[in-house]
């Protein structure tokens, strides 16, 4: 068991922010929890008030201060606590464990060298390739003519950062040689910063692996696919579990990754790895050995509070393993993301590999279909109204091929289609009717921003052509304006795809079933 009562420093997560939000503190106020029913003395320094984890009556000691290397010292030597805890602090505890290790703080967990070895993109990458694990290619330069060259090699598209940049901020996906470029010139500029460049998988399935291991071997695990093909930032995808249409195979082979990864850097506490999936062939993004903020998420729709379990690891007491089968789960959860684009004045509601979302929902129910359009209702997206005019311009060639079949449904549900030129003839030559109007750059009226200023569309569905610039520059009028005049939008064509398969089951919001989440 837990042993004799200790003094436990718990370190948040810091301001809510685009990137950390109050996922993380369910993570922190879990871990405070746990150890106060466990008879433990628990201390929380952070510096957000706006969190639970701030409240006076969820620790014994709170310390409201700013989260840094030297305050948290400061709470160290005042307290002496038996343990501190970062795993649950998001990126910004975690960026601080060496240096606390290197202070004399006594880290609980996972070992601070298997942090850092997936931290470090270069040793993890050596893991990877140790363990025979496959991953994207990728490469750093500090010469631009070495960086294009290796491009070229591995094929437009590539995503590109910074190379001192170890989340989402910072990375673009460049589609030709000139965006590479732009982007150097951009974001590293006539400094010395080396950049990463790796290959972007195109039409890959992302796989989302949350889970808590004990010396090693796997406690509790979960499986989410994201909805959204790769490109798209975990924190703004829309994730579902369990899985609905990963491959047996896919599955058994993320599960054992997982294991291998987990005996090798003997992981004692919470992670998370992030998968490429394409036809069973697997690769791993990277590897987080704290906890995620899909955590709550993973934990709602189980019924396994993984945080509470992580706690009492890294307490030392000893469990069995308990991975939940995916068939026993009664309900399929559906996590959406919350964007703010109404509020941020010219932003581009295009989604891509920097993160954007400010918060999110998750909603249950018995079908994908079901617990899909509760999440979406629930972060504002209206549902269509029969027989109104829904606004179709898609970039690419095969999103508008493989849009056909969704168009002919919706003109069979009653409603009347919009498209912009290029979009309309595919439609037509396949059988939809749809009206044709004019694109912006084409100077003509009806256009499609017209359209949108009139509200004459219901709903507007515009994914990009990225090679484009035209196109791009038209696209983000479209999608603006749609925000602007309050217009339902939809950005990406899986998303899309599966918005009207669910509208077509349930038309109408009255439609879906509400429950009390114990009722499940």
């Amino acid at each position: 068991m837990t042993g004799t009562a200790r003094t436990i420093l718990v370190i948040g997560s810091g301001p809510y922010c685009i990137g950390s939000s109050v996922e993380f503190d369910w993570c922190g106020v879990q871990v405070l929890r746990t150890l106060r029913r466990l008879g433990h003395r628990t201390i929380f320094i952070n510096s957000n008030p706006e969190t639970v984890s701030t409240d006076f009556d969820e620790c014994d000691r709170l310390y409201f201060d700013e989260l840094t290397v030297e305050r948290v010292l400061d709470v160290f030597h005042a307290e002496k606590p038996d343990g501190v805890i970062i795993s649950t602090g998001g990126q910004i505890a975690q960026n601080m464990v060496r240096e606390l290790e290197a202070a004399g703080l006594p880290i609980m967990g996972t070992a601070v060298d298997s942090i850092e070895s997936c931290e470090d993109r270069e040793r993890f990458s050596a893991l990877c390739d140790e363990l025979g694990i496959d991953q994207p290619r990728w490469q750093s330069f500090a010469d631009q003519a070495e960086a294009f060259a290796f491009a070229r090699e591995v094929g437009y598209p590539v995503l590109v950062r910074p190379s001192f940049v170890l989340s989402g901020a910072a990375m673009a996906v460049a589609n030709s040689e000139e965006s590479l470029k732009e982007y150097l010139e951009i974001a590293v500029g006539s400094t010395d910063a080396s950049v990463v460049i790796s290959k972007f998988e195109q039409n890959a399935k992302e796989i989302e692996c949350d889970g808590v291991a004990q010396n090693g071997e796997i406690i509790c695990l979960a499986l989410a696919e994201h909805i959204e093909n790769a490109g798209v930032h975990s924190g703004d995808a829309t994730i579902v579990l369990p899985p609905q249409t990963l491959y047996t195979e896919t599955v058994r082979r993320v599960r054992e990754i997982a294991a291998q990864l987990c005996a090798k850097l003997n992981i004692s506490g919470p992670f998370n790895i992030q998968f490429l999936a394409r036809s069973n062939e697997i690769k791993v993004i990277e590897c987080n050995l704290r906890a995620s903020r899909s955590f709550p998420f993973a934990s709602k729709v189980l019924g396994q509070n993984f945080i509470d379990i992580a706690t009492r690891i890294m307490l030392g007491e000893e469990l069995e393993p308990q991975i939940v089968d995916p068939a026993t789960i009664r309900s399929v959860g559906v996590k959406a993301a919350q964007f703010s684009f109404s509020r941020l004045k010219g932003a581009d509601p295009m989604l891509g590999v920097e993160m954007s979302s400010t918060g999110e929902v998750a909603c249950f129910g018995d079908s994908l279909e079901e617990a899909f359009l509760k999440s979406l209702i629930s972060v504002g997206i209206r549902l269509p109204e029969a027989n109104t005019k829904i606004l179709i311009t898609l970039g690419k060639l095969e999103d508008k091929i493989d849009f056909v079949p969704v168009a002919q449904s919706l003109v069979e549900q009653g409603f009347s289609l919009a498209a912009t030129e290029g979009t309309a003839v595919i439609f037509r030559e396949h059988g939809v009717a749809c009206d044709t109007v004019h694109k912006l750059s084409s100077d003509q009226h009806p256009s499609v921003i017209d359209l949108i200023n009139e509200k004459a569309v219901s709903m507007v569905i515009n994914t990009p052509n990225k090679f484009s610039h035209e196109e791009l520059s038209d696209g983000y009028r479209i999608r603006r304006t749609a925000i602007d005049n309050n217009i339902p939008l939809l950005t990406n064509i899986q998303l899309a795809k599966l918005f009207f398969r669910s509208l077509k089951k349930f038309p109408r919001a009255e439609l879906l079933p509400v429950f009390a989440y114990d009722e499940r």
